[in-house]
């Protein structure tokens, strides 16, 4: 039993002998850290039998502890548990290498690496966060980030949040439109914290657009009469109304009010003076516009409301409905066989039609019937159709198409279409031919 004893004391004195011998070395390894601002931070440096040697935390060239002496003047920085480096509130200027060391005649240390992470900053331009431009122009806004990883910058339209309009600090728009105007945004990101959002304004600068609701007012005496015009402009414009180029005010009869872009003229009990044409007359700083209204009693152009096909081969019913304050006095009909083959349309010749005014019945609307005898089956005709009352006529209606049943060739709905090309070639003809009619028929 006492040698174990002296055996076991043996080995003891020898484990002893050798860590005298071993000298200091690090229980800690050096790390890579990655710490987001604010956050606090523990550079670990754990060793043993570091005897009466002293312990040095340095970054670069400074000093920072020395021992249990704090060297640096910055309150942020402290030792814990021993040799562990403590950092609060860390700033992006703690960023580097942090060296743990041991001061003896053998360069010993163990460094860390430390990584702050920034969540995004943004520096709007403009600073007002608002750009106006001309339209045709262009106009840059500029979204400037910073933050460590660096941040990727994406634009769009806050009404189209699913378009993407660019990527990177700048939003470049060129040949600017009315539709630019509005709000658009800037969304930085770099994964750290939520994203950043910033707003702007586009002011697309335009002289005045002006869209009337109907060039022509259809009224009648002790009636009203209401004219609408939507104004579109920036910088907001100025709008006055006139009646046969001079210039109206408010009266007890006649009103203006405005509600957004729309400005509203409103005849109350009209008197015949009232009859005429309105200009409605928009002013900014870079423009001027005007559209007209015609307010009149004659009576409105004549909507037909008869299916295209007819129900025979050799008539058709002619149903159309025309708006009239006072009685009409008369109504005249034009209809012509078009004659269809594969390479060209061959109309006939006009046939006109008086046809019997229907009776009063105090109604705004007149509703006609008239049935057409004598026509060819499995045939394309067109009908206009033309009203008038105390006033005079009303503008000759659009050109309507039915065919009628049987024939080889028996037309379907979907393939009548007016034989001009074009609807101003479409009103002059008719006029011509309706001028023709009414001055040698």
């Amino acid at each position: 039993m006492a040698s174990w004893l002296l055996l076991a004391a043996i080995f003891a004195a020898a484990y002893a002998q050798n860590n005298r011998n071993d000298g200091p070395r690090f229980v800690s390894r050096g790390h890579s850290f990655r710490t987001v601002v604010g956050d606090t931070l523990l550079l670990p440096c754990q060793v043993q039998n570091l005897g009466s040697l002293v312990l040095l935390w340095r970054r670069g060239p400074a000093v920072l502890t020395a021992a249990s002496l704090m060297v640096t003047r910055d309150e942020r920085f402290r030792l814990v548990d021993g040799y562990n480096l403590q950092i609060t509130d860390v700033g992006p200027q703690d960023a580097g290498d942090y060296v743990c060391q041991i001061s003896d005649r053998v360069a010993r240390d163990q460094v860390h690496t430390v990584e702050v992470l920034v969540p995004p900053s943004v520096r709007p331009s403009p600073e007002s966060r608002h750009a106006a431009a001309r339209r045709g122009g262009a106009a840059v806004l500029e979204c400037r980030a910073s933050g460590n990883p660096v941040p990727s910058v994406t634009w769009h339209k806050l009404n189209d949040t699913s378009t993407r309009l660019g990527e990177g600090p700048q939003l470049q728009l060129s040949r600017l439109e009315r539709q630019h105007s509005g709000r658009y945004a800037c969304t930085v990101d770099n994964g750290v914290g939520p994203p950043i959002v910033t707003e702007f304004q586009l002011q697309v600068l335009f002289p005045p657009e002006i869209m009337v609701e109907r060039s022509w007012v259809h009224t009648g005496e002790g009636f009203r009469a209401e004219l609408l015009c939507t104004v579109l402009a920036d910088p907001p414009a100025e709008v006055l109304w006139y009646q046969n180029s001079f210039p109206l005010s408010g009266t007890e009869r006649v009103t203006m009010s405005v509600r957004g872009n729309n400005h509203t003229l409103l005849i109350a009990n009209v008197q015949p003076e009232d009859f005429g044409n309105y200009t409605c007359v928009a002013d900014n700083s870079l423009g001027r516009a005007r559209q007209h209204v015609e307010v009149s009693g004659r009576p409105g152009p004549a909507r037909f409301t008869s299916p295209p096909l007819a129900r025979t081969a050799h008539a058709y019913t002619l149903t159309f409905a025309v708006d009239s304050y006072p009685p009409l006095d008369e109504l005249r009909l034009l209809y012509r066989q078009l004659a269809i083959n594969e390479s060209f349309q061959q109309p006939g010749r006009w046939h006109d039609v008086v046809i019997p005014a229907p009776e009063p019945t105090g109604s705004l609307t007149h509703r006609v019937t008239h049935e057409l005898r004598g026509l060819e089956a499995g045939a394309v005709y067109e009908a206009i159709v033309q009203a008038k009352n105390r006033y005079g006529w009303n503008e000759v209606s659009d050109i309507f198409q039915f065919h009628t049943l049987g024939g080889s060739h028996t037309a379907h709905a979907n393939e009548l279409s007016p034989m001009f090309s074009s609807a101003r070639e479409h009103r002059l003809s008719i006029f011509l031919i309706v001028y023709t009619l009414f001055t040698f028929g």
